[in-house]
């Protein structure tokens, strides 16, 4: 049963109620991320994201933890290209005071210049530990391949010299253009009373003025089809392709997913099959479709050696101008629809995912999800729906490719 409010003061509130769940998640979504920023902002979504974390007015960074902890229940939070969530899941019972922590360290964070100056220290060695994990360095670069440098392009962990600079004023002024009341959708899932848990929305959140959220930096939407390359000293060569897609609300939405999942979704996929099990050219290649509320494209993802590059390189965009001049088959499109489906009916047995289908969706498009609704859009999409999509709107020449490893050239 699915409950929408909301507050006075202008927070979006979803209620996903599910009679006979013993655990509830909880999650306060921020309509900002990495797109947000400006070049001299890049990084502070995802450094707010941990600093708040850190302390405040009643609990040190101990407290937080130890006080979840204390409950059974899991804190977390993470931040994307469009969005940033503070989350905790918990037994039902604990549902009160979970939420309770939950907006202390979203309403009350204090932000001490000791704490900031520590969590720099931390976040440095996540771009560490990024920039010495060869396929994330490439994908990241094919996203400014096609994207450029800002917007969708731009590094959700932000360049190091910006994350060694920030201050409390940097995150107070981000935080006033962002975290308004108008970008703001709390979502819960689980064993929760709604007329309880709007009670509680009320007591933790309804003191929040209402507010009205800044327009965001104009950034590309458009493949740029550029061919970029990074020397990495690795035994690998790591290569990404990345082509336009739709939006995640087009009426194609589905037909892209389910020829991105052909292309490249798993072991039985035409890229596994060509370039890993007949060719051997490879360990690791796939492919994915990713959409958000006003772009979306694809990538195709690969990891061989040197010597290896230019055939499977090849042996790729092969796969994908067949995909192009042939369609799918019928085997293909029942795997791949199947697939979809159960997808959506497993994230029905986990509360957080349920919490964050209805809350996103809510937050970046301003629509209440229906699983009912999505279940049968799934169900009733055809064969002929999805080549359709790859006839007409499936564009294989406008490619933007990226490429990783020792003194390597760009794919073109």
């Amino acid at each position: 049963m699915i409950f929408n409010y909301t507050l006075k003061n202008g927070i979006r509130v979803v209620v996903n109620k599910l009679p006979g769940m013993f655990s509830s998640s909880i999650g306060i979504l921020v309509g900002v991320g990495s797109t947000s920023e400006t070049p001299e902002e890049s990084g502070i979504s995802h450094f707010i994201e941990h600093v708040t974390f850190k302390g405040t007015k009643k609990r040190t960074s101990f407290d937080i933890s130890n006080e979840s902890d204390m409950l059974g229940a899991q804190i977390n939070a993470y931040t994307s290209k469009e969005m940033t969530c503070y989350y905790i899941k918990s037994t039902s019972d604990h549902t009160d005071k979970a939420f309770e922590i939950l907006s202390d360290i979203f309403v009350n964070s204090v932000y001490k210049r000791e704490e900031l100056d520590r969590e720099r220290g931390v976040i440095i060695e996540e771009i560490n530990m990024y920039e010495d994990t060869p396929d994330d360095v490439c994908v990241e670069l094919l996203s400014q391949a096609y994207f450029g440098e800002l917007g969708f392009g731009a590094p959700i962990l932000g360049p190091k010299e910006n994350i060694k600079r920030f201050t409390k004023k940097d995150i107070n002024a981000f935080k006033r253009k962002y975290y308004t009341t108008d970008n703001i959708v709390v979502s819960v899932s689980g064993g929760v009373d709604e007329v309880q848990f709007l009670e509680l929305c009320e007591k933790y959140l309804g003191g929040l003025k209402a507010s009205k959220k800044e327009q965001k930096p104009a950034y590309n939407t458009i493949n740029l089809q550029k061919h970029l390359s990074k020397h990495k000293d690795i035994e690998q060569v790591h290569f990404a392709i990345a082509y336009p897609g739709v939006e995640f609300l087009s009426p194609h939405a589905d037909a892209f997913l389910i020829a991105s999942a052909v292309l490249g979704g798993g072991m039985s996929s035409r890229l596994y099959q060509t370039v890993r099990e007949k060719l051997g050219l490879c360990y690791s290649i796939y492919s994915y479709a990713s959409s958000s509320s006003n772009c979306g494209s694809a990538m195709i993802y690969a990891g061989v050696n040197a010597e290896s590059i230019s055939p499977a390189f090849e042996a790729v965009m092969t796969e994908l101008k067949k995909l192009k001049a042939e369609g799918i088959c019928d085997e293909e499109f029942i795997r791949s629809r199947e697939q979809m489906k159960s997808s959506l009916v497993f994230a029905q047995e986990s509360t957080v995912s349920q919490m964050l289908l209805y809350g996103k969706r809510l937050l970046l498009v301003n629509e209440h999800f229906d699983f009912a609704k999505r279940f049968e859009e799934i169900t009733t999409i055809t064969k002929n729906d999805v080549n359709g999509y790859i006839d007409g709107l499936l564009n294989v020449d406008s490619i933007a490719t990226a490429v990783v490893g020792r003194n390597v050239n760009p794919l073109k």
